[in-house]
């Protein structure tokens, strides 16, 4: 399997297994991300620290799973980036639109925050 799925409350933690995250790989993680998107799921980890490169597919994919959760009022977080992957995300200015932290833990944490943000407002 090129992608691992955890599960921790309300967050999936989505792993990429693929040192190259192309147009080979892409359509897979795309299907992943729509069926956690399908099966109900608001915050998505994506866990890029075993993929070493990325092209605009693989992009196109992380920008999916971008829209799936924010279309389901969640948030979604990157994490684990190799340097040649955050160049690129750089180049193409994703970072502004992207919550993109070091490690596992911090997007967990970040998504954490974020939900308590969310009932925060809720309650305003």
């Amino acid at each position: 399997m090129n992608f691992s799925i955890e599960h921790r409350d309300n967050v999936a933690i989505l792993t990429s297994k693929v040192e190259k995250l192309d147009a080979l790989q892409a359509p897979d993680l795309k299907a992943q991300l729509v069926l956690l998107g399908k099966s109900g799921t608001q915050n998505i980890i994506l866990d890029l620290s075993e993929s070493r490169y990325c092209d605009s597919s693989g992009l196109s994919a992380v920008l999916v799973g971008k829209r799936l959760c924010g279309d389901a009022g969640g948030s979604f977080v990157l994490c684990g980036l190799q340097p040649s992957v955050e160049k690129l995300i750089s180049i193409a200015q994703l970072h502004r639109v992207l919550n993109i932290v070091p490690t596992a833990k911090e997007a967990v944490d970040m998504v954490y925050m974020e939900m308590q943000e969310r009932e925060v407002g809720k309650e305003d």
